[in-house]
């Protein structure tokens, strides 16, 4: 198992993740390519498949895989952004939520993904993906509910709230904001360390119940202590952390650019709360997209082992530079 740690493996992530052993991964954290958005020049390359079903399904396959390699009490945190279609009969015009331009370049010039006007754009022929010109194609929740029927649990929707979107000339809508986060479990119960994501309340509303239930527990008045609060027909009294709440769904977590290459990269600070609920001091983290190894990178920050796989070998020396901090010491996770 130990040839697996630490590491990123590169090639078609479905047929690295069938040579891995079954249930020994805590939590997968990942981004797949989004439909219709680059071409990356490499064969078996996700996001540029026909049709927005013929994506869903590979990418059901994909998880399938993610599923049969993590532990029974394993999660799945899946960030995934939509598209628009147009009918351009799959001219090379970048999508219209999109900045156009060349993207990938590194710093010493060498291109790990192509400039996303090259090939055949499927978001760019709305008609023969089933949809109309100018119709939002609701990739992330067709992709949820594949997953609900491929046996995940879905649990919850993250609303991703980018405080600093990228610009849009559109007229005839909003600008976009904010991307999808799902959380998926393989089985009903499942690790989710909750306390490690708690957020901080404010100290002057830490004793008022309406906005502090999380921190407090209801008893019968005749068990009541001193100083609780009324509720209903109870009392609330502390519980654990009374300056301390559930985390919330809406994330705000400003986009950041990354240095190595001109392209989309997690922001660390958004899955630093997935790999903490997620996995144990010393549990595995997966992410079968590994790109530029952000992943890996926050992973080991939080004393965390990882797992990458990338397709793209030109990734190598992105990920290295990027997981180059010392070792830790890990405990074997639960």
């Amino acid at each position: 198992m130990n040839n697996w740690i630490n590491q990123c493996h590169f090639g078609d992530c479905i047929e690295t993740m069938r040579r891995m052993p079954d249930g020994f991964v805590q939590t997968c954290v990942t981004s797949p390519p989004y439909f219709g958005l680059r071409d990356y020049g490499h064969d078996g390359q996700i996001g540029l498949e026909p049709t927005p079903d013929q994506f869903i399904a590979k990418l059901v396959d994909v998880f399938r895989e993610v599923k049969r390699v993590l532990k029974d009490d394993g999660t799945l945190w899946l960030n995934i952004g939509d598209s628009y279609a147009a009918q351009r009969g799959g001219s090379h015009q970048p999508a219209e939520t999109l900045a156009g331009g060349q993207g990938g370049k590194m710093e010493n010039g060498a291109t790990v993904n192509r400039d996303r006007h090259a090939g055949y754009n499927p978001t760019r022929n709305a008609s023969a993906i089933g949809v109309k010109h100018k119709d939002l194609i609701g990739i992330p929740w067709l992709l949820a509910f594949a997953l609900r029927a491929d046996g995940w649990y879905l649990r919850q929707e993250i609303i991703w709230h980018k405080p600093n979107p990228m610009p849009e000339s559109v007229t005839d809508r909003c600008t976009k904001s904010h991307e999808s986060i799902f959380l998926l479990a393989k089985s009903e119960k499942y690790y989710f360390d909750n306390g490690a994501i708690a957020e901080q309340i404010a100290q002057s509303t830490a004793n008022d119940s309406r906005l502090t239930r999380e921190g407090y527990e209801t008893v019968r008045p005749d068990r009541g202590f001193p100083g609780s609060a009324s509720h209903g027909n109870g009392l609330l009294v502390p519980k654990g952390d009374p300056t301390k709440r559930n985390k919330r769904s809406v994330w705000t977590v400003a986009t950041t650019p990354y240095k190595g290459a001109h392209f989309a990269t997690f922001p660390p600070a958004l899955i630093e709360p997935c790999i903490l609920a997620g996995a144990p001091t010393g549990g595995i983290v997966l992410d079968p997209f590994g790109g530029s190894g952000t992943t890996a990178q926050v992973a080991q920050s939080l004393g965390r082992k990882w797992i990458l796989c990338e397709l793209n070998e030109a990734y190598k020396p992105l990920i290295e530079d990027r997981t180059m901090q010392p070792s830790f010491e890990f405990a074997e996770a639960a």
